[in-house]
């Protein structure tokens, strides 16, 4: 079974965006962006990979889940296949997307519907936004990890609004990235399965 991966940027203060969806106060260190991107290449946009110099194939996702209003912004900077067509893209919405190769638009039964995206054979599932999405499926996230920049938000959209009971997690790695980036990884309590490693 694949594992769903909640891989996230997150201020100290445990916020992905500020009160506006921005996420412009993260710091863009170019170091930091190599290590991600050499990490987990597939997870660079593709209209930046260019630019950034990525060029390496998938090595742990080769699907992508988000929002809608996480997939709206590739819609406005001309992209309506989204900015990740070297992976297949899964969108959790109602409204209609473009009929486009590796976009797909998913809603209804969201637990069956992940359930079975995870039965597939292949590699893990990158879940990248939103956070909503990610309380709505914390009981079928196997691994979150949080990139943890060095700056305080104040206010704006949390890490994971859960409602209810606490979970528990388990600390697999803390790792240190160029530019003051601490990447968490957590494993939910209920998969005993590593964390992946990427070839160095």
């Amino acid at each position: 079974m694949r594992d769903l991966v909640y891989y996230v940027a997150a201020s100290i203060d445990g916020f992905i965006a500020d009160p506006h969806g921005d996420v412009s106060a993260f710091p863009q260190d170019r170091a930091t962006l190599a290590a991600l991107f050499d990490r987990y290449p597939e997870t660079c946009p593709a209209h930046l990979r260019d630019v950034l110099g990525v060029i390496g194939a998938p090595r742990r996702f080769d699907t992508v889940l988000m929002g809608y209003r996480t997939y709206e912004p590739a819609l406005a900077v001309g992209l309506p296949g989204g900015v990740y067509p070297h992976l297949h893209q899964v969108v959790v919405t109602h409204r209609d997307v473009p009929d486009s190769p590796n976009l797909t638009a998913i809603s209804g039964d969201l637990p069956h519907q992940i359930a079975r995206l995870k039965d597939q054979p292949g590699r893990d599932i990158w879940l990248c936004g939103g956070a909503n999405l990610a309380a709505q499926l914390i009981d079928h996230i196997d691994e979150i990890q949080i990139k943890v920049n060095p700056v305080i938000l104040g206010a704006g959209t949390p890490l994971l609004p859960v409602p209810g009971a606490a979970r528990d997690l388990r600390l697999a790695t803390m790792e240190e990235l160029p530019g003051g980036v601490a990447l968490l990884t957590y494993r939910s309590g209920n998969h005993r399965k590593e964390p992946a490693r990427s070839a160095q």
